[in-house]
């Protein structure tokens, strides 16, 4: 790997000899050391080792194989043995858990669910149940009383003749910091090794998380993954890597949700991205360098599933009221500037897959985020058009 201190890159070796055709003749192991000879004759070009492979491997082969690769190697350069990791029972932490205990072995790995009085019982059961398939150690800490008692110190505070209080909003962020800033790190210090951070790549590229809470951690073995490829990851986890479902089906099967309030639930969401949509939006900004004049272009012309790769019918069912795609487009555009950068800037390491990742591949200044003249025209004259 090569590690410039904020990307994890992987070089997967995978020579490959290709015939006057183009099409691959044979192609060596990614990730492994072999030599392989290939024959040249008046036939054609033939391997002469059995287990060199014609075709290149599928997506979850892939995507595991880099993220295995980059994650093993950067613990080992590091020196890290064990790792201690937050499993909330959702998709993000249980693929991190594996992903861990595949790599290191489950007496390294220490799995911790720390439940607040918005995590469900479906959760709290499912990260217990994805602890025991993997044999990992598992504790469960909750952390109602120490959120409460931060409320309670603010709340002693008086500035300019009146007590400070928390809102609703900051105490979401006081949980997720009570959870990594203060048991995982201290877990990990206890258990001597490090802590994991579970963002992907959409949470990175909203700015979706919390400073020094869930983007907190030594590396972020997920960080350049989009939503739908940890569930591709998880699945290949299951069926190829452990070949049994460690990885329960209800965690695949649950709606995301932080369960950080009333209003998030995993019956419900309540998490303000929608996955099977902004993951192809999100990566039509960051890995095509597309702005929000591209977009609305081919929303009016009908093509953006196909241009960004999503469900065909999607948009219309998310969006069937044209101001309210435009609002939405607006407020992701927006939000990738900013705070979001000065976010992904304090952010891990992050295990690199993609042709364009968050880190040295994509260098990012912390100024705001602008909407493109075109864009504001375009949009002004098709919604007064009503066309």
């Amino acid at each position: 790997i090569q590690n410039n201190g904020k990307n994890i890159y992987t070089y997967d070796g995978a020579s490959r000899v290709f015939s006057p055709s183009g099409d691959i003749a044979a192609s060596c192991p990614s990730f492994a050391d072999g030599l392989f000879f290939c024959r040249y004759d008046e036939n054609g070009i033939s391997p002469e080792n059995t287990d060199a492979s014609r075709q290149p491997p599928e997506m979850g082969r892939e995507i595991y194989d880099a993220v295995a690769y980059g994650t093993k190697k950067f613990l080992a350069q590091c020196q890290i043995e064990n790792i201690v990791a937050g499993l909330s029972g959702g998709i993000d932490s249980a693929v991190a858990a594996a992903l861990y205990t595949h790599i290191l072995g489950s007496k390294q790995v220490l799995l911790i669910n720390m439940p607040s009085r918005y995590n469900s019982a479906i959760t709290i059961n499912l990260a217990r149940q994805l602890a025991e398939n993997l044999g990992a150690h598992y504790a469960s800490v909750p952390i109602g009383g120490s959120v409460e008692l931060t409320a309670r110190q603010i709340g002693s505070i008086r500035v300019n003749g009146r007590h400070l209080a928390l809102s609703d909003f900051a105490l979401e962020n006081v949980q997720a910091r009570d959870r990594s800033s203060r048991i995982l790190a201290a877990a990990a210090a206890a258990f001597g090794g490090g802590f994991s951070c579970n963002a992907n790549k959409s949470e990175l590229t909203a700015g979706y998380g919390t400073f020094y809470g869930d983007l907190a951690g030594m590396l972020a073995p997920l960080g350049d993954l989009w939503k739908y490829q940890v569930y591709m990851l998880g699945r290949y986890l299951n069926t190829d890597v452990f070949k049994t479902p460690k990885i329960p089906e209800a965690i695949f099967e649950i709606t995301p949700s932080a369960e950080l309030s009333a209003v998030q639930t995993v019956g419900t969401g309540g998490d303000p991205i929608h996955y099977p949509y902004h993951d192809y939006l999100f990566g039509a900004f960051v890995e095509k360098n597309l702005s929000p004049l591209e977009i609305a272009l081919w929303y009016k012309k009908g093509t953006l599933e196909e241009n960004i790769g999503c469900e065909k019918g999607l948009v219309n069912r998310l969006f069937p009221v044209r101001e309210d795609f435009f609002a939405d487009l607006e407020h992701w555009w927006l939000a990738l500037g900013g705070l979001s950068i000065a976010k992904r800037i304090q952010a891990p390491p992050i295990v690199t897959v993609s042709e364009r990742a968050f880190g040295f591949e994509r260098r990012e200044t912390q100024i705001p985020a602008a909407l493109p003249a075109k864009y504001l025209l375009l949009k002004r004259e098709w919604l007064s058009s009503g066309d």
